[in-house]
């Protein structure tokens, strides 16, 4: 199964592509769109929602995970965040992707058998999962990778194979 995680932001998305079979993971691709503060917002999202849906195209992925939204304090972050998620969300609709979404302590515990571990505690579980020399930076990449992990780990798989058409 091919898997994209998506770690939402309207400044950094992170986005992982991550291959799925019997146990093992290949990794092809990770890396983060990233949107000007000088540009209006509504370009912004165009911006996430041009770059995710050429992702889409290119690596023809067959499942989107994404974050569920977590904030307690700044509600304007929320907001914009929650927008940058929606439109993610409608460029995998776009392409008939399935959408699945994982709190921060279902990724947690996916990746590493804890449900409130570390933020280093989970980058470093992504980067031994993977057998990567590096844990992939900035944090909203890590974030998306452990989140395509999840799924992966989830028993979310069969329900996604079949909501997509393959088995």
């Amino acid at each position: 199964m091919r898997i994209m995680g998506i770690d939402p932001g309207y400044a950094i998305t992170g986005y992982c592509i991550l291959d799925y079979e019997s146990g093992r993971f290949a990794v092809k691709d990770y890396g983060l769109v990233s949107t000007s503060s000088k540009s209006r917002f509504p370009d912004r999202l165009l911006t996430i929602d041009r770059s995710l849906s050429e992702i889409i195209a290119r690596y023809k992925p067959q499942v989107m995970a994404i974050e569920e939204l977590f904030f307690a304090r700044n509600t304007t972050t929320a907001m914009g965040t929650a927008q940058a998620r929606g439109v993610a969300i409608v460029a995998a609709a776009r392409r008939g992707l399935p959408v699945f979404e994982y709190t921060p302590m279902q990724v947690k515990l996916a990746v590493t058998g804890y449900g409130k571990a570390e933020k280093s505690q989970v980058q470093e579980m992504v980067r031994r999962i993977l057998h990567l020399k590096e844990i992939p930076k900035p944090d909203d990449v890590a974030d998306a990778v452990a989140i395509a992990i999840c799924h992966a780990h989830s028993g979310n798989r069969k329900e996604a194979l079949a909501v997509s058409g393959y088995q």
